[in-house]
Protein backbone atom coordinates (compact mmCIF):
# COMPACT_ATOMS: atom_id res chain seq x y z
CA UNK A 1 0.00 0.00 0.00
CA UNK A 2 1.96 3.05 -1.20
CA UNK A 3 1.38 6.63 -0.17
CA UNK A 4 2.11 10.11 -1.39
CA UNK A 5 0.65 13.51 -0.67
CA UNK A 6 -2.25 14.57 -2.90
CA UNK A 7 -1.23 17.32 -5.33
CA UNK A 8 -3.43 20.12 -4.00
CA UNK A 9 -1.82 19.74 -0.59
CA UNK A 10 1.84 19.12 -1.32
CA UNK A 11 4.00 17.46 -3.92
CA UNK A 12 6.16 14.79 -2.36
CA UNK A 13 8.81 12.66 -4.01
CA UNK A 14 7.90 8.96 -3.90
CA UNK A 15 11.30 8.23 -2.36
CA UNK A 16 10.09 9.81 0.86
CA UNK A 17 7.25 7.33 1.16
CA UNK A 18 7.54 3.83 2.54
CA UNK A 19 6.12 0.92 0.56
CA UNK A 20 3.69 -1.46 2.24
CA UNK A 21 1.96 -4.79 1.88
CA UNK A 22 -1.70 -5.44 1.19
CA UNK A 23 -4.07 -8.37 1.38
CA UNK A 24 -7.34 -7.62 -0.38
CA UNK A 25 -9.04 -10.90 0.46
CA UNK A 26 -8.81 -10.30 4.18
CA UNK A 27 -9.53 -6.60 3.92
CA UNK A 28 -6.01 -5.66 5.01
CA UNK A 29 -4.78 -2.12 4.43
CA UNK A 30 -1.33 -1.61 5.89
CA UNK A 31 0.91 1.44 5.96
CA UNK A 32 4.24 2.31 7.53
CA UNK A 33 5.11 5.92 8.19
CA UNK A 34 8.64 7.22 8.12
CA UNK A 35 10.12 8.56 11.36
CA UNK A 36 11.67 11.65 9.75
CA UNK A 37 10.49 14.25 7.25
CA UNK A 38 6.93 12.98 7.52
CA UNK A 39 5.26 13.93 4.21
CA UNK A 40 1.86 12.88 5.53
CA UNK A 41 2.01 15.44 8.33
CA UNK A 42 3.22 18.09 5.89
CA UNK A 43 0.33 17.34 3.54
CA UNK A 44 -2.27 17.43 6.32
CA UNK A 45 -1.02 20.82 7.53
CA UNK A 46 -1.18 22.21 3.99
CA UNK A 47 -4.79 21.05 3.66
CA UNK A 48 -5.63 22.63 7.02
CA UNK A 49 -4.07 25.89 5.82
CA UNK A 50 -6.42 25.91 2.82
CA UNK A 51 -9.41 25.48 5.14
CA UNK A 52 -8.06 28.21 7.42
CA UNK A 53 -7.69 30.62 4.52
CA UNK A 54 -11.16 29.80 3.17
CA UNK A 55 -12.66 30.40 6.62
CA UNK A 56 -11.24 33.93 6.66
CA UNK A 57 -12.45 34.97 3.21
CA UNK A 58 -15.26 37.57 3.07
CA UNK A 59 -17.84 34.99 1.88
CA UNK A 60 -16.42 31.58 2.80
CA UNK A 61 -17.69 28.31 1.35
CA UNK A 62 -17.54 26.87 4.87
CA UNK A 63 -16.19 27.77 8.29
CA UNK A 64 -13.58 25.61 9.99
CA UNK A 65 -12.98 27.18 13.41
CA UNK A 66 -10.32 24.58 14.26
CA UNK A 67 -8.06 24.61 11.21
CA UNK A 68 -6.05 27.45 12.69
CA UNK A 69 -4.67 25.28 15.49
CA UNK A 70 -2.79 23.19 12.89
CA UNK A 71 -1.15 25.96 10.85
CA UNK A 72 1.83 28.22 11.58
CA UNK A 73 0.93 31.44 13.44
CA UNK A 74 2.38 33.62 10.66
CA UNK A 75 0.28 32.16 7.85
CA UNK A 76 -1.02 34.76 5.41
CA UNK A 77 -4.69 34.81 4.41
CA UNK A 78 -5.27 34.46 0.67
CA UNK A 79 -8.23 36.61 -0.36
CA UNK A 80 -8.02 35.98 -4.11
CA UNK A 81 -11.30 35.85 -5.96
CA UNK A 82 -11.11 32.31 -7.31
CA UNK A 83 -12.03 29.33 -5.13
CA UNK A 84 -9.63 26.46 -4.58
CA UNK A 85 -10.63 23.01 -5.86
CA UNK A 86 -9.95 21.45 -2.46
CA UNK A 87 -12.26 23.91 -0.73
CA UNK A 88 -15.02 23.38 -3.29
CA UNK A 89 -14.71 19.63 -2.75
CA UNK A 90 -14.78 20.14 1.03
CA UNK A 91 -18.04 22.08 0.74
CA UNK A 92 -19.56 19.42 -1.54
CA UNK A 93 -18.55 16.56 0.77
CA UNK A 94 -19.77 18.42 3.87
CA UNK A 95 -23.21 18.96 2.36
CA UNK A 96 -23.60 15.40 1.04
CA UNK A 97 -22.53 13.87 4.35
CA UNK A 98 -25.08 15.83 6.35
CA UNK A 99 -27.85 15.25 3.81
CA UNK A 100 -27.28 11.49 3.87
CA UNK A 101 -26.90 11.20 7.65
CA UNK A 102 -30.06 13.19 8.33
CA UNK A 103 -32.01 10.71 6.19
CA UNK A 104 -30.84 7.72 8.25
CA UNK A 105 -32.91 6.20 11.04
CA UNK A 106 -31.46 4.91 14.31
CA UNK A 107 -27.70 4.76 14.64
CA UNK A 108 -26.00 6.67 11.84
CA UNK A 109 -22.59 5.46 10.67
CA UNK A 110 -20.10 7.79 9.01
CA UNK A 111 -16.65 6.63 7.91
CA UNK A 112 -14.08 9.30 6.99
CA UNK A 113 -10.89 8.29 5.16
CA UNK A 114 -8.66 11.26 5.90
CA UNK A 115 -5.22 12.74 6.35
CA UNK A 116 -5.61 12.74 10.15
CA UNK A 117 -6.46 16.45 10.49
CA UNK A 118 -10.04 16.31 9.27
CA UNK A 119 -12.15 18.50 11.58
CA UNK A 120 -15.54 17.35 10.27
CA UNK A 121 -16.30 15.33 13.44
CA UNK A 122 -16.08 18.59 15.41
CA UNK A 123 -17.30 21.33 13.09
CA UNK A 124 -20.32 19.74 11.35
CA UNK A 125 -23.76 19.64 12.98
CA UNK A 126 -24.17 15.88 13.24
CA UNK A 127 -27.58 14.62 14.38
CA UNK A 128 -27.87 12.67 17.61
CA UNK A 129 -26.79 9.00 17.47
CA UNK A 130 -24.17 9.58 14.79
CA UNK A 131 -21.10 7.36 15.08
CA UNK A 132 -18.10 8.77 13.21
CA UNK A 133 -15.13 6.57 12.34
CA UNK A 134 -11.93 8.27 11.19
CA UNK A 135 -9.45 6.11 9.28
CA UNK A 136 -6.15 7.98 9.02
CA UNK A 137 -2.39 7.85 9.77
CA UNK A 138 -2.05 7.41 13.53
CA UNK A 139 0.83 9.83 14.07
CA UNK A 140 -0.94 12.67 12.29
CA UNK A 141 -4.22 11.93 14.06
CA UNK A 142 -2.59 11.92 17.50
CA UNK A 143 -0.95 15.27 16.86
CA UNK A 144 -4.23 16.70 15.58
CA UNK A 145 -6.18 15.32 18.56
CA UNK A 146 -3.75 16.98 20.96
CA UNK A 147 -4.09 20.33 19.22
CA UNK A 148 -7.88 20.07 19.09
CA UNK A 149 -8.07 19.24 22.77
CA UNK A 150 -5.96 22.30 23.47
CA UNK A 151 -8.51 24.59 21.82
CA UNK A 152 -11.49 22.90 23.45
CA UNK A 153 -12.94 21.18 20.38
CA UNK A 154 -15.87 18.89 21.24
CA UNK A 155 -17.87 16.27 19.41
CA UNK A 156 -21.61 17.16 19.19
CA UNK A 157 -23.67 15.89 22.13
CA UNK A 158 -25.13 12.44 21.62
CA UNK A 159 -22.52 11.48 19.01
CA UNK A 160 -19.47 9.22 19.14
CA UNK A 161 -16.07 9.60 17.47
CA UNK A 162 -13.70 6.65 17.00
CA UNK A 163 -10.30 6.48 15.32
CA UNK A 164 -9.02 3.55 13.28
CA UNK A 165 -5.24 3.77 12.65
CA UNK A 166 -4.43 3.35 8.99
CA UNK A 167 -1.47 1.22 10.08
CA UNK A 168 -3.57 -1.45 11.81
CA UNK A 169 -3.29 -4.95 10.28
CA UNK A 170 -6.93 -5.24 9.22
CA UNK A 171 -9.12 -2.16 8.68
CA UNK A 172 -12.31 -4.17 8.21
CA UNK A 173 -11.76 -6.15 11.40
CA UNK A 174 -10.85 -3.01 13.34
CA UNK A 175 -14.02 -1.25 12.23
CA UNK A 176 -16.11 -4.20 13.35
CA UNK A 177 -14.26 -4.29 16.68
CA UNK A 178 -15.10 -0.60 17.20
CA UNK A 179 -18.78 -1.26 16.58
CA UNK A 180 -19.27 -0.77 12.85
CA UNK A 181 -22.12 -2.86 11.41
CA UNK A 182 -22.22 -3.74 7.74
CA UNK A 183 -25.92 -4.54 8.00
CA UNK A 184 -26.75 -0.94 8.91
CA UNK A 185 -26.70 2.13 6.64
CA UNK A 186 -23.45 4.05 6.39
CA UNK A 187 -21.88 6.81 4.34
CA UNK A 188 -18.21 6.93 3.43
CA UNK A 189 -16.06 9.87 2.37
CA UNK A 190 -12.44 10.03 1.25
CA UNK A 191 -10.47 13.29 1.20
CA UNK A 192 -6.83 13.71 2.01
CA UNK A 193 -6.04 10.04 2.52
CA UNK A 194 -2.58 9.83 0.92
CA UNK A 195 -2.56 7.63 -2.15
CA UNK A 196 0.16 7.19 -4.72
CA UNK A 197 -0.64 3.91 -6.46
CA UNK A 198 -3.90 2.92 -8.11
CA UNK A 199 -3.62 -0.45 -6.39
CA UNK A 200 -3.92 1.37 -3.05
CA UNK A 201 -7.30 2.79 -3.94
CA UNK A 202 -8.46 -0.52 -5.42
CA UNK A 203 -7.73 -2.13 -2.05
CA UNK A 204 -9.74 0.57 -0.28
CA UNK A 205 -12.63 0.28 -2.71
CA UNK A 206 -12.69 -3.48 -2.28
CA UNK A 207 -12.97 -3.17 1.50
CA UNK A 208 -15.52 -0.34 1.42
CA UNK A 209 -17.63 -2.32 -1.05
CA UNK A 210 -17.83 -5.27 1.33
CA UNK A 211 -18.93 -3.05 4.22
CA UNK A 212 -21.60 -0.93 2.53
CA UNK A 213 -25.25 -1.88 2.15
CA UNK A 214 -27.27 -1.45 -1.00
CA UNK A 215 -28.04 2.26 -1.43
CA UNK A 216 -25.12 3.51 0.70
CA UNK A 217 -22.96 6.32 -0.64
CA UNK A 218 -19.19 6.63 -1.09
CA UNK A 219 -17.90 10.02 -2.16
CA UNK A 220 -14.82 12.18 -2.17
CA UNK A 221 -11.67 13.02 -4.05
CA UNK A 222 -9.13 10.87 -5.84
CA UNK A 223 -5.73 12.14 -7.02
CA UNK A 224 -5.95 12.54 -10.79
CA UNK A 225 -2.54 10.88 -11.10
CA UNK A 226 -4.23 7.55 -10.35
CA UNK A 227 -6.05 7.77 -13.67
CA UNK A 228 -3.26 9.34 -15.71
CA UNK A 229 -1.51 6.05 -16.31
CA UNK A 230 -4.65 4.39 -17.69
CA UNK A 231 -6.52 7.13 -19.53
CA UNK A 232 -5.63 10.37 -21.20
CA UNK A 233 -8.81 12.17 -22.20
CA UNK A 234 -11.73 13.21 -20.03
CA UNK A 235 -14.01 10.82 -21.90
CA UNK A 236 -11.75 7.83 -21.27
CA UNK A 237 -11.38 8.89 -17.62
CA UNK A 238 -15.16 8.62 -17.25
CA UNK A 239 -15.11 5.10 -18.74
CA UNK A 240 -12.23 4.19 -16.47
CA UNK A 241 -14.13 5.39 -13.39
CA UNK A 242 -17.25 3.48 -14.44
CA UNK A 243 -15.29 0.26 -14.86
CA UNK A 244 -13.37 0.69 -11.61
CA UNK A 245 -16.43 1.35 -9.47
CA UNK A 246 -18.89 -0.95 -11.20
CA UNK A 247 -16.46 -3.81 -10.61
CA UNK A 248 -17.10 -3.24 -6.91
CA UNK A 249 -20.84 -2.79 -7.18
CA UNK A 250 -21.02 1.00 -7.39
CA UNK A 251 -22.72 3.31 -9.82
CA UNK A 252 -20.44 6.34 -9.95
CA UNK A 253 -20.82 9.92 -11.10
CA UNK A 254 -17.94 12.31 -11.68
CA UNK A 255 -18.69 15.71 -10.18
CA UNK A 256 -17.59 18.88 -11.96
CA UNK A 257 -15.75 21.43 -9.82
CA UNK A 258 -16.93 24.12 -12.24
CA UNK A 259 -20.56 23.12 -11.70
CA UNK A 260 -20.14 23.28 -7.93
CA UNK A 261 -18.51 26.69 -8.18
CA UNK A 262 -21.26 27.98 -10.48
CA UNK A 263 -24.00 26.72 -8.13
CA UNK A 264 -22.35 28.66 -5.30
CA UNK A 265 -21.75 31.79 -7.33
CA UNK A 266 -17.99 31.28 -7.28
CA UNK A 267 -15.21 31.07 -9.81
CA UNK A 268 -12.73 28.22 -9.73
CA UNK A 269 -9.02 28.08 -10.39
CA UNK A 270 -8.21 26.58 -13.79
CA UNK A 271 -6.06 23.62 -12.77
CA UNK A 272 -7.71 20.43 -11.50
CA UNK A 273 -5.60 18.10 -9.35
CA UNK A 274 -8.23 15.63 -8.22
CA UNK A 275 -11.26 13.69 -9.38
CA UNK A 276 -14.39 14.41 -7.38
CA UNK A 277 -16.95 11.61 -7.34
CA UNK A 278 -20.21 10.38 -5.85
CA UNK A 279 -20.97 6.64 -5.91
CA UNK A 280 -23.96 4.55 -4.80
CA UNK A 281 -23.65 0.91 -3.78
CA UNK A 282 -25.88 -1.43 -5.80
CA UNK A 283 -24.87 -4.66 -4.07
CA UNK A 284 -25.52 -6.02 -0.60
CA UNK A 285 -22.83 -5.87 2.07
CA UNK A 286 -20.90 -8.92 3.27
CA UNK A 287 -22.71 -8.71 6.62
CA UNK A 288 -26.08 -8.68 4.90
CA UNK A 289 -25.16 -11.69 2.80
CA UNK A 290 -23.90 -13.55 5.87
CA UNK A 291 -27.10 -12.79 7.81
CA UNK A 292 -29.21 -14.07 4.95
CA UNK A 293 -27.04 -17.18 4.64
CA UNK A 294 -27.56 -17.96 8.32
CA UNK A 295 -31.29 -17.38 8.04
CA UNK A 296 -31.45 -19.64 5.01
CA UNK A 297 -29.54 -22.37 6.88
CA UNK A 298 -31.85 -21.98 9.88
CA UNK A 299 -34.96 -22.35 7.73
CA UNK A 300 -33.45 -25.37 6.00
CA UNK A 301 -32.63 -27.03 9.33
CA UNK A 302 -36.10 -26.34 10.72
CA UNK A 303 -37.59 -27.77 7.55
CA UNK A 304 -35.52 -30.93 7.93
CA UNK A 305 -36.60 -31.36 11.56
CA UNK A 306 -40.29 -30.91 10.72
CA UNK A 307 -40.02 -33.43 7.91
CA UNK A 308 -38.39 -35.98 10.27
CA UNK A 309 -41.22 -35.60 12.81
CA UNK A 310 -43.84 -36.21 10.12
CA UNK A 311 -42.12 -39.46 9.17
Amino acid sequence: FAFACPKPFAIVRPSLVCGTKTNRRNGVLRAKLGDENDPLLFSAVNAASLRFQETHRPEPLFVDPYAGCFVPPNIQTDLKKHSNHYCLATKFIDDKLLQAVNRMDGHKQVVLLTDGMDTRPYRLKWPTSTIIFDVSPERVFKKAASELEGVGAKIPRGCMFLHIPLECPNIQQSLHAKGFHGNRPSIWAIQGLPLMALSSFKDILFVVSGLTMNGCLFLGELPALLAETECGTKCSRKKWMDKLFMGNGYRVEMISYNDIAASLGKEVTTEEYNILFLAEQLRFSDDQMEAWRREFMRVEEEGDEEGFEEL
